[in-house]
C-alpha cells in the first residue's frame, strides 16, 4: 500500500536546516530507498513562489501566493510504500525523530487510492 506523508511546517520562521539535519535525513532516505520503503520524497518551494488554482461551481480563479491565511503549509512531502497504515506511521515518526528538538514540525499520513484500485475496507 502507498501512503502520502505531507510535511506541515510554519513556513514564515526563517529557520533552515543544519548541516547535521541534511546530513542524517541523507542518511535516512537512503535506508528508506534501500528497503523500498520510499517511492518518492521532496521538500516544496515557498508559498510565494506558489499559485491556487479553485474550480467554484465551473468558475476558475487564481490567487499567486504568498498565502496569508495558512498558518501552516505542506513543506514537503514523502511517498511511502508500506504493509500498513502502522508501518507508514512508524517510517513517520522516525523521519520526525530526526529533527530533535530543532524543529516544530508534523506530518499528516494518508492512504493513497491508486487508479482501479479498489477501496478494501468496503470489501465484505
Amino acid at each position: 500500500m502507498r501512503f502520502l506523508s505531507m510535511v506541515r511546517v510554519a513556513e514564515n520562521t526563517g529557520q533552515v536546516p543544519s548541516e547535521r539535519l541534511m546530513t542524517e535525513m541523507g542518511k535516512l532516505i537512503e535506508e528508506f530507498a534501500a528497503k523500498g520503503a520510499l517511492v518518492d520524497t521532496a521538500g516544496l518551494r515557498p508559498t510565494s513562489e506558489g499559485i491556487r488554482i479553485r474550480n467554484n461551481h465551473g468558475k476558475l480563479s487564481r490567487t499567486d501566493g504568498p498565502f496569508t491565511e495558512a498558518r501552516e503549509v505542506i513543506g514537503g512531502y514523502a511517498i511511502l510504500e508500506a504493509p500498513s497504515l502502522a508501518e507508514a506511521i512508524k517510517l513517520t515518526e522516525r523521519f520526525l525523530e530526526i529533527h530533535g528538538d530543532e524543529w516544530n514540525v508534523e506530518c499528516e499520513v494518508r492512504q493513497m487510492e491508486m487508479h482501479g484500485e479498489a477501496d478494501c475496507s468496503k470489501a465484505a
